[in-house]
C-alpha cells in the first residue's frame, strides 16, 4: 500500500489544494486498485495453469496353470498400468488404466484411497478403468463385484502396488502442460447382438444393421513446446481377440497404447479406456475364433466358422483344449497387434489436428451412487430363448464425471450397451462428453442394455441382473446431471 500512503501524506502536507490533491489521491487510488486487481487475476490464472505427468509400471503375472509362454514378439504380450496426473495448482487429478478385465471393489477401494493420500486430492477426482483384455493371465477377483472390501488376493494387490507407482512416477514428472481433445472414427467395431440366420434366434454375431458408436475420443497432454507426455484414448469394442487362446496378452488394446508410445520415442504414455462396448464386438473375429478351433480339434477351413459352435464346447467344458499350432497362434498374435496399429493410427491422426490447447483448466470430480430393481435367473440357457427370473436384491451402480477443462469424463463400473452412451452424451450440456466403462469397481449389475435391446435373448441381456425400466433413464439422466453440475462451475 505504498503508493496510497504517500498520497495521503501529501494531501497533508500541501493547504489550498487539497481539491487538486484529493483528486489525484482518487486517481492514483484508483490506479492502485486496478493494479492490485490485475495482480489477483494474474495469480488466479498462474494458479489454474496446468501441469501434467504421466508413468507406466509393467504388471504381467507369473505365467498361469495351463498357459503358454509369451513368444517375445509382441508388444501386446506385456501388460501395464498407465497413469496421467494433472495439477492446476489448487486441485488434481489421476486417470488410470489397467491391462485388466476387470477392477474388483476391492482393487478400487484400496487404490483410490491409497492414490487420494498420495495427491492429496478427493477420490472423485480418481478415475481408475480396465481395459477389458479377455486374456490377462489371472483372474482379478470373484464374479460380480462380490470382493469382501479390505481383502486382496496377491494378484489384484500386484495390480493396486502398479498403480500407485504410477501416479507416484507420474506425480513426480509434472511439468507444465496443455491439453486438447479430439475425436475421430475407427470401422473396426461391431454391434454383436444378431439374429442366427439359421436358427432365427438370438446370438452373438457381428450386426452390421444396429446401433454401432464409432467415435474415437482423445484427450491429449503436452508440454508447451507441442511434445506429448499423457495420451487418454476411448473407443467402444471389446478386447476379446484372446479369450480362451491360453497365453497372456493385452489384446488391441495394449498393442495400440505401444504403437502410439512408440511412434513418440516411449517419450508418452497412452491409456486405453472402453467405451460404453457391452453390445460392441471386433468387426473380424476370425483370427481368435481360427485359435479356438486349433485349440478344439475344429477344422479350419479358411473360411469364417460360426464362433459360437467353437467356442461353446470349449467355454463350457465339454472340450477340453490343448496348445494352440504354433502358426495358427501367430495369426492371431499379428492380427491383434495389427488392430492396434489402424486404431493407434487413428489416434495419432486425432492428436495430431488436435491443436485447440488450453493451460488454465478447471478440475473437479463428482460421484454418486443409484440402485435399480434387481432380478436372479432361476434357468441355465446360454441364449436364444428367453430367461426365467425371480425379484433380486437392489442393484447398486456408481456413476462419476471427472472434469477437466471443457472435457468431461464420465464413468460408469459396468458393461454399458452402447445406445445409452449415445443419449446420454446427447443430454450431456458440454460437447466434448466422454463415457467411460469398467471404472471405478464393478458394480453386481452384469451386462446392462439400453431399455430396448431387453428384448434381445442375447447372453449378455439374460445374464443381466437388472430389471427393465431404470438403469437406462438412472445412467444417462445422473451423468447429464453430474456434467451439468460441473460445467454451471466451469463458466
Amino acid at each position: 500500500m505504498t503508493c496510497l500512503r504517500g498520497t495521503m501524506i501529501r494531501q497533508i502536507q500541501v493547504n489550498g489544494y487539497v481539491g487538486r490533491v484529493y483528486a489525484e489521491w482518487v486517481s492514483r487510488f484508483l490506479g492502485c486498485v486496478l493494479t492490485l486487481a490485475a495482480a489477483t487475476v494474474v495469480c488466479m490464472a498462474q494458479s489454474k495453469s496446468l501441469r501434467a505427468g504421466a508413468a507406466r509400471v509393467e504388471i504381467t503375472p507369473p505365467l498361469a496353470d495351463g498357459f503358454s509362454g509369451p513368444t517375445g514378439k509382441y508388444e501386446h504380450e506385456h501388460l501395464f498400468v498407465r497413469a496421467i496426473v494433472v495439477d492446476n495448482g489448487t486441485s488434481r487429478a489421476a486417470l488410470i488404466g489397467a491391462d485388466q478385465s476387470n477392477l474388483s471393489e476391492g482393487i478400487w477401494n484400496q487404490a483410490s484411497q491409497r492414490i487420494a493420500k498420495e495427491l492429496d486430492c478427493p477420490v472423485s477426482n480418481i478415475l481408475i478403468s480396465a481395459t477389458h483384455t479377455h486374456s490377462p493371465g489371472v483372474a482379478i477377483g470373484p464374479p460380480n463385484g462380490t470382493q469382501v472390501p479390505g481383502t486382496l488376493s496377491v494378484d489384484e494387490q500386484r495390480v493396486v502396488d502398479g498403480m500407485v507407482s504410477a501416479v507416484r512416477q507420474a506425480k513426480d514428472k509434472l511439468r507444465p502442460a496443455q491439453m486438447a481433445f479430439g475425436a475421430g472414427n475407427a470401422y473396426l467395431n461391431v454391434n454383436r447382438d444378431a439374429i442366427q440366420p439359421q436358427t432365427h434366434l438370438w446370438t452373438q454375431a457381428p450386426n452390421l444393421n444396429a446401433p454401432s458408436d464409432k467415435t474415437v475420443a482423445i484427450l491429449k497432454f503436452e508440454k508447451l513446446t507441442g511434445e506429448p507426455i499423457g495420451v487418454y484414448v476411448n473407443y467402444a469394442m471389446h478386447p476379446i481377440n484372446g479369450y480362451l487362446a491360453n497365453f497372456t496378452s493385452a489384446d488391441f488394446a495394449g498393442a495400440m497404447s505401444r504403437y502410439v508410445e512408440q511412434a513418440y520415442d516411449d517419450q508418452p504414455t497412452v491409456i486405453f479406456t472402453q467405451g460404453a462396448s457391452g453390445d460392441q464386438n471386433p468387426l473380424y473375429l476370425r483370427p481368435s475364433t481360427n485359435g479356438m478351433a486349433s485349440r478344439s480339434g475344429v477344422a479350419i477351413t479358411g473360411n469364417v466358422l460360426v464362433r459360437e459352435s467353437v467356442e461353446g464346447p470349449l467355454r463350457d467344458g465339454p472340450v477340453k483344449g490343448t496348445s494352440m499350432d504354433a502358426k495358427v497362434r501367430d495369426r492371431l498374435e499379428r492380427w491383434m497387434e495389427s488392430e492396434g496399429d489402424v486404431l493407434g493410427e487413428e489416434v495419432i491422426r486425432v492428436m495430431t489436428n488436435a491443436t485447440h490447447t488450453a493451460r488454465n483448466v478447471r478440475i473437479a470430480g463428482s460421484q454418486t451412487e443409484v440402485t435399480c430393481p434387481g432380478r436372479t435367473r432361476t434357468d441355465n440357457g446360454r441364449e436364444g430363448m428367453a430367461g426365467t427370473y425371480v425379484d433380486g436384491p437392489l442393484v447398486p451402480i456408481r456413476l462419476g464425471v471427472l472434469g477437466i477443462g471443457d472435457v468431461a469424463l464420465t464413468s460408469v463400473d459396468a458393461e454399458v450397451y452402447n445406445l445409452i452412451s449415445q443419449r446420454m452424451k446427447r443430454q450431456s450440456p458440454m460437447a466434448n462428453t466422454v463415457m467411460v466403462t469398467l471404472a471405478n469397481g464393478r458394480a453386481p449389475s452384469g451386462y446392462i442394455p439400453d431399455d430396448a435391446s431387453f428384448g434381445h435373448n442375447s447372453f449378455q441381456v439374460l445374464g443381466s441382473r437388472l430389471k427393465v425400466g431404470c438403469a437406462e433413464d438412472s445412467i444417462a439422466d445422473g451423468l447429464a446431471k453430474l456434467v451439468s453440475a460441473y460445467d454451471d462451475q466451469r463458466q
